[in-house]
């Protein structure tokens, strides 16, 4: 999306890049400018408080590089290069490389992909809770009297954010931006105020620091750099959310606010640590004068609900894709907003979210107990990614093999190095979102293997498609007066529920169409190329419409603008008939699959009715029920 100008609704007009960054501070960088909240407080809990002033710089000299690395070179500089049609998200980028139809040498890219997708759910779910349990629990810097009260309070928080998802955030998404601008001059602030009392931690940006501390800790490095990486879990929200704003405003935001506000913020902290030489509790909060903390905890804990807000709304983003892509079933999709397109809210994916934040901000009561499963499902994610970017590499931009492997090699060591040392959380809580991820992902694979096989089940023979069409034309099926659109999920030019209907019901409608809609592997399908249609027999044509995988399909509208539609067809007053099938397995099923197809017949019964799914007029739409065998 390079050079595009931003825009942030399909009818309002193009914005400009400084009002974009601004937004991008609320939506994008949430969860990144957030991460000074616990990412030294992990290390302590790491180094069990104790610095030295060479241990502190060699820190400080991984977190700055790290970032510069992974999220200033890696992230803003090629991977968001990877856009499919200015769309970011590694859903996005594999279906730019072309592995959704999963099939041949792209089933490995595919399946790295889903995966990676699979696990963002697996982070979505804590970024919440440990977020805001580290804002609320500075309160503890002054006083241990209310400590109690921080995991409840945090939980009615949290409830209450996800209780108003369905309103949107239209309204009040305009504040995002200057809270999170606040947000981050306060932090740079604090941040200064510290480095003032130890300049030497500006000689940390010499990266022989952080050589040189691995190289002297070997393997116990590995448990700081698990919590070193929590300075970079918000990077996927960087390529996700580049079709709201457009890769040159999130770059902006960077370089200009949010970055320098970083290194600051993590540079104060440091140079508290080595004065103190041993430190108990959040050094974030420790930075700040005593009668800053209560107004400091409270513009934390607006700034963690931002954070929280962006990973949620990525989370039903993600949902919209997957399903129109085909990985997930249909869910109920409510758009929020009549102006800002990408303000969606999908009941059931907020709600088993909320269940699940809740139930671990119970289960681990304080942050620095969340923070050993958090980073797992991130660092995995951003490994994939790296996999991902060298096919770019290759395919897409049509790289040198060396060229390619020379700049994700260098991503690959510092992904492995941040993904090796995560893998030593497991135990300590790791394991809870990659288990949330690959439940996902299981679904995932489950939905797609299930359609396909009610694709081929409910093929139509060649024969009966045939007789009908001679039928139509012979004048030997009575036609009832009005319109019928039959909606159908196979490429057959006469669906089977339409020769069932015409075996029942011994009639047929003056005018019918036989409607296929198909989702690219494109964000968005212009108008003009939506839609076509051909006349098949009397009355009877053929039509096929197609969307881009962050659409929401209006199929009304769509066919009354699809070229060359006979006007005597009437749209309007049009009856929409699709199947509500009924699944059921074969006899023969292997005893291995029969599991898999009970879940898939969970999901199909409760998939979304294509009324809501197509934004059909329900009292114009008729759903016949069929058994099909799988």
């Amino acid at each position: 999306m390079s050079g595009a100008t931003p825009t942030n609704s399909k009818n309002a007009g193009p914005v400009t890049v400084p009002v974009a960054a601004l937004s991008a501070l609320g939506v994008v960088f949430g969860d990144l400018g957030t991460s000074p909240l616990y990412t030294l407080q992990t290390v302590v809990e790491a180094v069990n408080g104790h610095f030295t002033p060479e241990g502190a710089l060699g820190i400080l000299s991984l977190i700055v590089w790290t970032l510069i690395i992974t999220i200033s070179v890696k992230y803003c500089l090629f991977v968001m290069r990877a856009d499919n049609h200015g769309e970011g998200g590694i859903l996005a980028l594999m279906s730019l490389l072309g592995a959704n139809r999963f099939a041949g040498g792209a089933k490995a890219l595919a399946v790295m992909g889903l995966l990676g997708a699979a696990l963002i759910y697996g982070d979505g779910v804590i970024t919440p809770a440990i977020s805001v349990l580290s804002a609320l629990e500075g309160v503890n810097v002054v006083t241990h009297a209310l400590t109690p009260y921080v995991m409840p309070v945090a939980v009615l928080i949290l409830f209450g954010f996800f209780a108003v998802q369905r309103f949107g955030t239209a309204k009040i998404g305009g504040a995002f931006g200057p809270i999170m601008l606040a947000w981050f001059v306060v932090i740079s602030i604090l941040g200064v105020s510290g480095i003032l009392r130890d300049p030497i931690v500006l000689t940390a940006i010499d990266p022989s620091h952080a050589i040189g501390f691995l190289a002297r800790h070997g393997f116990r490095s590995f448990l700081v750099l698990g919590g070193v990486f929590l300075c970079i879990t918000g990077g996927e929200a960087l390529y996700a959310d580049m079709g709201h704003f457009g890769a040159g405003p999130i770059r902006l935001s960077w370089y200009l606010v949010v970055l320098p506000a970083l290194l600051l913020s993590y540079a104060g902290q440091t140079a508290l640590l080595i004065q103190k030489g041993h430190i108990e509790g959040n050094p974030f909060f420790e930075l700040a004068p005593a009668w800053s903390v209560y107004p400091l905890v409270v513009l934390a804990t607006v700034a963690t609900i931002i954070a929280s807000q962006a990973v949620v709304t990525g989370s039903f983003s993600m949902t919209r894709q997957a399903m129109q892509l085909g990985w997930l079933p249909g869910f109920d999709i409510r758009q929020t907003s009549d102006s800002v397109y990408g303000q969606i809210y999908v009941p059931a994916v907020n709600w088993l979210m909320m269940t699940a934040t809740i139930g671990i901000t119970i289960g681990f009561k304080s942050s620095d107990r969340l923070a050993g499963a958090y980073g797992t499902a991130v660092s995995t994610t951003m490994l994939l990614t790296t996999a991902l970017l060298f096919t770019a590499m290759r395919k897409v931009w049509k790289w040198p093999t060396i060229a390619a492997g020379a700049v994700a090699g260098v991503f690959l060591i510092v992904d492995l190095g941040f993904f090796s040392a995560n893998l030593l959380k497991i135990a300590d809580g790791g394991w809870l979102p990659l288990t949330f991820g690959a439940l996902v992902f299981g679904a995932m694979l489950t939905w797609h293997w299930g359609i396909g096989r009610v694709r081929r089940a409910a093929a139509v023979e060649p024969g009966s498609a045939e007789k009908l069409i001679r039928d139509l034309n012979a004048r030997r099926i009575p036609r009832v007066p009005g319109t019928a659109v039959f909606l159908t999920r196979t490429t057959n030019i006469i669906p089977p529920l339409m020769i069932d209907h015409v075996k029942h019901m011994g009639a047929l409608h003056e005018k019918v169409i036989s409607l296929t809609v198909e989702f690219a592997e494109t964000p968005r399908c212009a108008p003009e190329y939506r839609g076509e249609i051909e006349h098949i027999a009397t009355g009877l044509w053929r039509a096929s419409l197609r969307f881009g995988f962050v659409q929401i399909p209006d199929l009304p509208a769509a066919l009354k603008a699809v070229p060359h539609l006979d006007r005597s067809i009437d749209i309007d007053n049009a009856v929409y008939f699709a199947s509500r099938d009924m699944v059921v397995s074969k006899p023969d099923i292997e005893p291995l699959m029969r599991w898999r197809l009970a879940i898939f017949a969970f999901f199909f019964r409760n998939a979304v009715k294509v009324f809501d799914r197509f934004s059909l007029p329900a009292q114009n739409v008729v759903e016949i029920a069929r058994e099909i065998e799988i």
